[in-house]
């Protein structure tokens, strides 16, 4: 796919490159969006309104064996082309990753993440002490209850090291996100739907600061009419492009 010639104008003499990610990226991975139909023993589930902390106070159980599940589907699937292509280009310039996504596929492709701004999957804490927590692997089949492992530290019940809806973002991986945009050249906006804030803000924060911004998305989004240029395509078929182009 040819990449528009606005963009290769914007990227080219780019130093310093944000990217902003989100679920569109590793949908193509296979891993579903909060968006799609869940399958199987969840079908019946929102997957938004298990993500809350209502719904942990009200049953840890079916949250963890949910979440559980969600950790054994992403080790199933593997990075795809557009996760690659951001690690490649990576290694040839200042590219700074910051995600929505709580999976680790950005990692696994070969890329340091600067911020994770909704946690991960793969960082379970205690509810307690707030310590990061080693928990068993998750069963090979899901099950609809599983109650949530122990702290080894104080016995406090272990959780997602995920940031649930109505929660604040840790301050860290804000404070670092937004520090890159302020020091970019241009903001990648992929797969992103920008409609969870404050993340969806983070656009706009990089065109005050004089950044251009360009968004990857095959659909329209809430960003769209706050980006500089936009390219309807989806992360596995455009970045590869769009590094080879620069390269």
């Amino acid at each position: 796919m040819a990449v528009p010639t606005a963009i290769l104008d914007l990227a080219r003499p780019a130093r310093r490159i944000a990217v902003l990610t989100g679920a569109g990226m590793s949908a193509e991975s296979g891993v579903p969006t909060f968006r799609d139909a869940q399958t199987g023993l969840w079908e019946n589930f929102d997957a938004a309104s298990l993500a809350t902390p209502e719904a942990w106070n009200e049953d840890a159980a079916l949250v963890w064996a949910w979440y559980q599940w969600r950790v054994g589907l992403v080790r199933r699937v593997q990075p795809n082309a557009g996760h690659l292509a951001l690690s490649e280009w990576g290694r040839n310039a200042d590219l700074q990753i910051t995600t929505q996504n709580v999976d680790d596929l950005h990692e696994r492709a070969g890329s340091t993440v600067l911020a994770h701004l909704h946690g991960s999957l793969f960082s379970p804490r205690c509810t307690d002490c707030g310590l990061d927590a080693e928990v068993a692997e998750p069963p090979e089949q899901p099950i609809a209850r599983l109650d949530p492992p122990t702290c080894q530290n104080c016995s406090g019940i272990v959780r997602p090291g995920v940031v649930w809806f109505g929660e604040m973002l840790p301050e860290q991986p804000w404070e670092a996100a937004t520090a890159s945009l302020r020091e970019a050249d241009l903001l990648l906006v992929v797969g992103t739907s920008g409609v969870v804030y404050p993340a969806a803000g983070l656009p706009s924060l990089a065109r005050r600061h004089g950044v251009p911004v360009v968004e990857i998305n095959p659909d329209d989004t809430d960003l769209s009419d706050q980006v500089d240029e936009v390219w309807r395509t989806t992360a596995a078929v455009g970045l590869p492009d769009l590094v080879s182009e620069l390269q």
